[in-house]
């Protein structure tokens, strides 16, 4: 909490302009995430977007104060804000979180590595919450503004900090280590994370230390240590197999379920059980182990909380629920923090008009000073119409604006479960972990086969903006979310795409676009596949239609007519050489006299599109498309007498055609994760179609697997029967080894014909066991070229009967 007058000092603002010196105690740098405007600082970032373009809508949410750079900026439409100019914004924000962090006198323990500092820092919330007051780095915030953002929420309410820093280059850790200062230090690993960002593997081990410069302590496995590294801190802690280690790795003997480690400490032996067997959790187990013990845990104690370590899901899944109810999955750990993400993503939903949050006391902060009034103002910054508490009362509850059902425990609930109702609408679940929240999830999510395919909204957010990068300021930009968002979904990604603002969405059928309206979603929406028989749906929810030939545009005019409609927003399809669908140039004339004789429609847009944009060999092509097209609209637009949107590039036309942006582009594919383009851009896969094993079964030699026995078992061995066939989607000529799958970490193929609802895989030899997760498509554009077919074919054929599930962190 800071007065703006202070906080002007502290960032040594360059010029400032106070109309009133407000108390702030949130920092916001993103116009849609302002929930108590007054309190709110904006920092007008430059990064992808220019932040000094959203003050304007920043203001209208009640900020009243704002850090900037711009020295030509007019404040004057904003008569009541207050203005600190810097030379830097992000630097400025780095400065006061630094302050903030300088305020906090108990220990903080910094982690960072290429892999595994999330799961630590979780981990560690986990095994040290039952007798410390710990705060933790809200989600996986390691960046330069999610640390900032992280010191920002630290008090003398807790005993312990758990901060995680991130780089992706060399230069960036010095920024994030002189805000941090780790009293303990924790290095989980070295890995292939982010090698493009570093000179060597060495270059990258040294700027991840150099977070740990003036750290007491760090703890870290010598195996990743390269050559003979120089370490600063005064007491290094390492661990691993060498007898030099302070903590040495005898043995690690691995299991089905669970794996045993023997390491000695000072010559004493200590057996401890891990309940994970893949390497990667492993590791990190120790990590948090040798973090307890600096602590000074008994090993009695280490061992119990260790073998009881449960699984974490770190990022919030929205799963469909019961009776027609959305739910988001945020059910493993509780803190303000995380509360606030939790509760922004639950704003951003609009697909049922009630929100619901079943929420857990966070442990030992009920009775620290200022927790009940914090919790308060953050829920009633939100949009709630029910809140249903599970812990100790407290009498804040009684204040806030909507209905408050109270339990004293998890017991409590469950006895009076029967008697509460959930029906058409979105059901946030935030628990604290000894709540096993999970069970309620369980009892509210639909159920499904066991197949499902996970969809990161993260992922889908960060190609978008990848692909933005190319764009100019003023281009559009229309997303495509036919077939079912290219099997990843209809409202869920629609509705992401609304948040991040897309100006357009493009449906193939009218359905599929009034699925989206029943969703919440409000932008405008092209339909590429009108019909005559929709036209009520289509105009009853504002949906708008590509006209592509003059038998839809006559019986669309007549529609309108009839119903005394005029100015109807529709879209022109121009046929420059796809020779699909669209009105051929030679057709201009009579299209331009339809349309002058017609004052139910109004030209939204003119488009086309290209036929291989990809394709460097068919440039000369491509070219002649964008002249064809440019002379077509221009022609047009001359004769309807006022100016429309152009758009022609497609996902391979953004990449490769900038001369032809025009006025919008649409993204396709792209969007999803497949860049068959060599773009260049940072494109994250998007979703990961996943099973599990049936069953496990042992078979002889030239024993045969699956239908007309096409599967011979060459050698004794072992079989896994898989929930996915043809039903789902998984196509039948990956039958017989042509397929593959992944199972902890290990490619198995296929044995025999795929099945309607099940295949089979040849696990000889494997450590893998029944309920085990199989990845379906580890290289999904590898998998498609092994049977003659594209992702995009992989991708919309899987089945609606396998769930999605939503992940955003």
């Amino acid at each position: 909490m800071y007065l703006v007058s202070e906080i002007a000092g502290i960032i040594a603002a360059k010029k400032t302009v106070v109309a009133a010196d407000l108390v702030v105690t949130e920092l916001v740098y993103d116009s849609r995430q302002v929930y108590q405007g007054e309190k709110s600082l904006f920092f007008a970032i430059t990064a992808l977007r220019d932040g000094h373009r959203y003050i304007a809508a920043a203001y209208e949410r009640g900020v009243r104060s704002f850090v900037v750079s711009k020295g030509d900026l007019d404040v004057s439409l904003f008569s009541a804000a207050n203005f600190l100019w810097v030379e830097n914004v992000i630097t400025a924000l780095q400065a006061l979180a630094t302050h903030q962090r300088d305020r906090f006198h108990a220990p903080i323990i910094g982690i960072t590595g290429s892999n595994g500092k999330t799961i630590v820092k979780e981990w560690l919330y986990q095994l040290l919450s039952p007798e410390r007051n710990v705060y933790q780095s809200p989600k996986s915030y390691n960046s330069q503004l999610g640390v900032a953002l992280s010191l920002w929420s630290l008090s003398d309410q807790y005993d312990i900090a758990l901060i995680e820093a991130g780089i992706s280059q060399e230069g960036e850790m010095q920024r994030l280590a002189d805000m941090i200062r780790p009293d303990i230090g924790v290095l989980t690993n070295i890995g292939v994370a982010h090698a493009d960002g570093f000179l060597s593997k060495q270059a990258k081990l040294q700027e991840k230390l150099k977070l740990f410069q003036k750290s007491e302590v760090l703890i870290f496995p010598t195996r990743y240590m390269l050559g003979d590294q120089q370490l600063s801190v005064a007491s290094p802690l390492s661990w691993g197999s060498e007898s030099s280690n302070h903590w040495q790795i005898l043995n690690i003997e691995v299991g089905t379920t669970e794996s045993e480690v023997l390491l000695s400490e000072q010559k004493e032996q200590i057996s401890l059980i891990l309940p994970f067997v893949d390497q990667a959790s492993i590791e990190n187990c120790l990590s948090c182990v040798f973090v307890m013990r600096r602590l000074a845990y008994d090993w009695t104690t280490i061992a119990h909380r260790i073998r009881n370590l449960e699984a974490v899901e770190m990022r919030l899944q929205l799963k469909s629920g019961i009776n027609n109810c959305s739910v988001i999955d945020d059910s493993y750990s509780n803190d303000l923090g995380a509360l606030k993400i939790a509760l922004d993503f639950l704003e951003r939903q609009h697909q049922h008009p009630k929100k619901t949050l079943i929420l857990s006391e966070i442990m030992g902060l009920p009775d620290a000073p200022k927790y009940g009034e914090k919790l308060r103002e953050l829920l009633s910054a939100y949009t709630l119409n029910r809140l249903i508490w599970v812990g100790k009362a407290i009498k804040v509850l009684d204040n806030l604006d909507c209905e408050v059902l109270t339990f004293s425990d998890k017991e409590d609930l469950d006895r009076h479960w029967p008697t509460l109702v959930f029906s058409d609408e979105t059901i946030l679940v935030k628990g604290g972990r000894t709540y096993h929240f999970e069970t309620i999830v369980k009892r509210l999510t639909a159920k499904s086969h066991g197949t499902v395919l996970e969809i990161n909204l993260n992922a889908i957010e960060h190609n978008l903006k990848q692909y933005r990068t190319l764009l100019p300021p003023n281009v559009k930009l229309m997303a495509m979310v036919k077939a079912f968002s290219y099997g990843s979904g209809s409202f869920e990604v629609a509705n992401m795409l609304q948040y991040n603002a897309v100006d357009y969405l493009t449906v193939a059928f009218v359905d599929e676009g009034v699925e989206l309206r029943q969703g919440g979603i409000s932008l405008p929406i092209m339909v590429l596949s009108p019909d005559e028989s929709t036209f009520d749906r289509l105009v009853g929810h504002h949906l708008e239609p590509e006209i592509y030939s003059f038998r839809i545009l006559k019986a669309f005019t007549r529609y309108l007519e009839e119903r005394k409609i005029v100015d109807y927003p529709i879209h022109i399809k121009l046929d420059t050489g796809m020779h699909r669908l669209g009105f051929l140039i030679p057709e201009l004339p009579e299209l331009i006299a339809e349309l002058h004789a017609n004052k139910s429609v109004k030209v939204s847009s003119i488009f086309s599109h290209l036929v291989a944009a990809g394709s460097s060999k068919q440039a000369a092509f491509t070219e002649q498309q964008i002249a064809t097209y440019e002379t077509a609209v221009a022609t047009l637009e001359q004769e309807l007498g006022y100016d429309v949107i152009k758009h022609l590039c497609n996902t391979a036309g953004i990449v490769r055609w900038p001369s032809a942006y025009f006025d919008m582009v649409r993204l396709g594919i792209g969007l999803y994760g497949v860049d068959l383009n060599a773009s260049g851009l940072d494109i994250w896969s998007t979703s990961q179609l996943k099973t599990t094993i049936t069953q496990i079964k042992s078979l002889k030699k030239d024993d045969t697997v699956g239908y007309d026995r096409r599967g011979v078992l060459q050698r004794d061995g072992q079989i896994a029967t898989v929930k996915i066939g043809y039903a789902d989607g998984y196509d039948r000529r990956f039958g017989n080894g042509v397929g593959y799958m992944m199972i902890r970490g290990q490619v198995v193929r296929t044995i025999g014909n795929i099945c309607m609802d099940m295949c089979m895989l040849d696990v000889t030899g494997l450590a893998v066991a029944e309920g085990d997760e199989v990845l379906v498509f580890p290289d999904i554009t590898e998998m498609a070229r092994s049977i003659g077919a594209i992702p995009y074919e992989l991708l919309v054929n899987i089945s609606a009967r396998v769930k999605r599930v939503y992940y955003y962190q």
